[in-house]
């Protein structure tokens, strides 16, 4: 596998690689790498000959008050991690090569990114958006590989992708879960033994939704208010959001018709945990 750290010599090595006729697939991370996205890295060998993975913590998607300085980094560990998964390159920039001095241009996706995640953590997605679209023009990868339990920056991504007609096949990968339920995350592990138990009360909300529209119900305030009981019978859960939208363009729901994304937030202690289903009916 091999190790690049700046831009220069990451688009070079990608402009080899295409007058060599290879395909490109890019998994971009920030780092202290777990089973999802070595999934990633598997669906994109799947689909591309050169898989090109990148951890960069990037400082301009977290708020001042949010955890970019204890955000969790093992390069080592991530480094083996990877060649073990078979990736061909690891992309590891420092933040002044992708953020010099006097950067001032910024990606916003309106209508989109102030919704769910956003609205608790203003400036958020466009930090993603932004770092994302650079990712792509100094890659430029042929697929992009994104987890499902961000279904929100998948959304953004895409139709980022779309509107600023990017050649670039964004390709949205299943959610992968601890055997017990719980949505892989970075951020489990600040989860201490009794926060790591409680924050299965994230899957079970989820479940308990299903179970209502499985059986019959199509009342979008009830499906909440059921996951949210489910929710607050766990004392170590707070509640950022749960909510019932359109799966295309965020809209809240009255009622759940078509393709709906059930999405939810919760703080266990101090650590904020997402997770999603989506639901066809």
């Amino acid at each position: 596998m091999i190790t690049v750290k700046t831009v220069g010599d990451m688009k070079s090595l990608v402009r080899r690689w295409k007058n060599e006729g290879k395909t490109v697939g890019l998994v971009p991370t920030m780092g202290f790498l777990h089973e999802g996205h070595l999934s990633l890295v598997r669906d994109s060998k799947k689909r591309a000959d050169v898989t090109v993975v990148s951890i960069f913590v990037n400082p301009i998607q977290f708020g001042p008050k949010e955890d970019f300085k204890k955000y969790p980094r093992d390069l080592e560990k991530d480094s083996a991690y990877l060649k073990e998964g078979g990736a061909d390159c690891l992309f590891y920039p420092d933040a002044a090569d992708i953020y010099p001095a006097g950067y001032r241009t910024y990606v916003a996706v309106h209508g989109l990114q102030d919704r769910l995640c956003g609205k608790s953590r203003p400036g958020h997605f466009q930090g993603v958006a932004t770092v994302v679209l650079k990712l792509f023009n100094i890659v430029s990868p042929d697929f992009a590989f994104f987890g499902a339990k961000d279904a929100q920056q998948v959304l953004i991504i895409k139709r980022m992708a779309a509107d600023l007609n990017l050649h670039v096949d964004v390709v949205t990968c299943p959610i992968v879960r601890e055997p017990d339920g719980l949505a892989l995350s970075s951020r489990n592990t600040y989860l201490s033994p009794d926060e790591r138990i409680a924050a299965l009360v994230l899957s079970r909300s989820l479940a308990a939704a299903e179970k209502l529209i499985a059986a019959g119900e199509r009342d979008a305030a009830k499906v909440i208010a059921g996951m949210k009981s489910v929710i607050g019978s766990e004392p170590l859960a707070r509640i950022d959001y749960v909510d019932a939208v359109d799966a295309v363009g965020l809209e809240p729901v009255a009622e759940i018709r078509g393709d709906v994304l059930i999405a939810l937030a919760v703080f266990i202690g101090s650590t904020r945990l997402i997770d999603n289903i989506r639901v066809i009916v």
